[in-house]
């Protein structure tokens, strides 16, 4: 008879890893690129950030736009003009992650090269070896 697989809470996964949920907001895709560029240039507006930004989708940037607003990362401000005008710009909470993009920022330039050259050497040997 085969025995039962206890799964984890996602209250387990959490203190098993108390970062997790943090990782999940700042880190999702498109989200480092957006609240960093916001950082670095101010209140952008839409069309700014595609241009600083010119890999991502307007879709795709539009909701991660909205996720951030709804984190709190990101202020947006509509302006009832004609034609209507909307800006985004970071607030103080998303600010506040200022210091770990600088920290990841010297991370990298100091070891991106391992990395490169790790994968690398790892490609050479083959790819016979399971993970």
């Amino acid at each position: 008879m085969p025995q039962s697989v206890e799964h984890p809470s996602p209250a387990d996964s959490e203190q098993a890893c108390p970062i997790g949920p943090a990782v999940d907001i700042v880190f999702g895709r498109w989200t480092t690129p957006v609240l960093w560029t916001l950082d670095e240039y101010g209140r952008q507006r839409f069309v700014e950030l595609r241009r600083r930004i010119s890999t991502i989708t307007p879709k795709v940037m539009t909701q991660r736009l909205r996720q951030l607003e709804r984190d709190g990362l990101v202020r947006r401000t509509y302006h009832p003009e004609v034609p209507p005008r909307v800006e985004y710009e970071i607030t103080d909470l998303g600010r506040s992650l200022a210091p770990l993009f600088s920290t990841l920022a010297s991370w990298a330039s100091g070891h991106l090269e391992q990395v490169e050259a790790a994968r690398r050497e790892f490609n050479e040997a083959g790819s016979g070896r399971s993970l």
